[in-house]
């Protein structure tokens, strides 16, 4: 049994060495080993197999930002979920009327978020609109 702090370290230490040094093996064994040669197909940017169409330069809507800014808020609003659940016999009942309060908030985001058109992807946006 390890008793001081360099004995208990000193076995993820070994593996984050190793680790690093088969990573920069792969690396410099790719450069040494592997072909150099550029073709314009092997330049051209990745898109799932299609052809690129149209500029990398293009705007994007609105809208894409904001599907993923609710994405991303009610993923979070979600792990809230895991300790509560956790813990919910010790809660009692207070614990789950707190829950469905806060699962009744979120469910009125997600209401007023739809009412606003933000998941709705068939709307065309006016000419100069920001939202």
């Amino acid at each position: 049994m390890p008793s001081s702090y360099p004995e208990i370290y000193f076995p993820i230490l070994v593996q984050v060495l190793i680790a690093i040094a088969i990573a920069a093996g792969m690396v410099v064994g790719s450069w040494l080993l592997g072909k150099r040669v550029r073709t314009r197909a092997k330049d051209m940017p990745y898109e799932s197999g299609m052809v690129p169409v149209g500029s990398t330069r293009e705007r994007f809507s609105v809208k894409f930002y904001l599907v993923a800014m609710v994405f991303i808020l009610f993923d979070v609003e979600l792990v809230f979920l895991y300790p509560w659940a956790v813990v919910y016999g010790e809660l009692g009942l207070y614990g789950f009327l707190v829950m469905f309060l806060f699962i009744d908030l979120i469910l009125w985001g997600f209401y007023y978020i739809w009412k606003k058109g933000v998941l709705d992807w068939s709307r065309e946006e006016p000419a100069g609109s920001q939202a």
